[in-house]
């Protein structure tokens, strides 16, 4: 199992939402080919065919526990896999 599998499992369980680390998910994103705009510390992400726009800001850290259920719920509602 990769490195991304590995936070992509993290991630879709929803055990440890408010653990994972900022830099982790924004990597991620990038690994399924989203693309990122930042401006200030909002970290924009945004993929053709998918209609949300995911607005990530760090806390400290860590991702905000919320915005790692916005995540998942995208990955899960485009069923979005990595390669």
């Amino acid at each position: 199992m990769g490195k991304y599998d590995k936070i992509l499992a993290k991630i879709l369980t929803g055990l440890s939402d408010k653990d994972i680390s900022f830099l982790e998910i924004c990597n991620l994103l990038e690994y399924l080919d989203f693309n990122e705009r930042i401006k200030g510390d909002h970290h924009i992400f945004y993929k053709e065919g998918i209609r949300e726009i995911i607005n990530l800001q760090p806390k400290k850290s860590n991702a905000k526990a919320y915005q790692v259920k916005q995540v998942r719920s995208i990955i899960v509602k485009y069923k979005i896999k990595g390669e």
